[in-house]
């Protein structure tokens, strides 16, 4: 019971609905994230660890950056069926239009050239 309440916890919050749809289109650094989402660091990085520690999304370190990636080997089974349907939904809602289009244009870039 308290891994589903953290499930649903995780997508109770817009930021983290639309880091998983961003996430949904290809993986994605710390710093792809916040230009995709327009989004400080420490936002993107809280919301990612609560996607983390709910099962969602997995993270590795490449170089510089840590990747984040949706976890489709490792998540149970109503995780499985909750990415399904966010993977469907909300598809011509404007801000994920938005962030589609900012993140088609986001680039990695390195840890002085990230805004505070």
């Amino acid at each position: 019971m308290r891994e589903l309440v953290k499930v649903f916890r995780a997508l109770s919050d817009e930021t983290r609905i639309r880091i998983l749809k961003v996430l949904l289109e290809r993986e994605c650094c710390v710093c792809e994230i916040m230009q995709a989402l327009d989004i400080s660091q420490s936002r993107a990085s809280r919301n990612l660890g609560i996607l983390e520690g709910a099962g969602f999304v997995k993270s590795r370190r490449e170089g510089l950056w840590m990747v984040y990636a949706i976890d489709e080997q490792a998540m149970n089974s109503y995780v499985a069926a909750l990415i399904e349907v966010l993977r469907g939904s909300l598809v011509n809602e404007e801000i994920i239009l938005w962030d589609r289009e900012r993140l088609s244009r986001a680039m990695r870039v390195g840890p002085r050239a990230i805004r505070k």
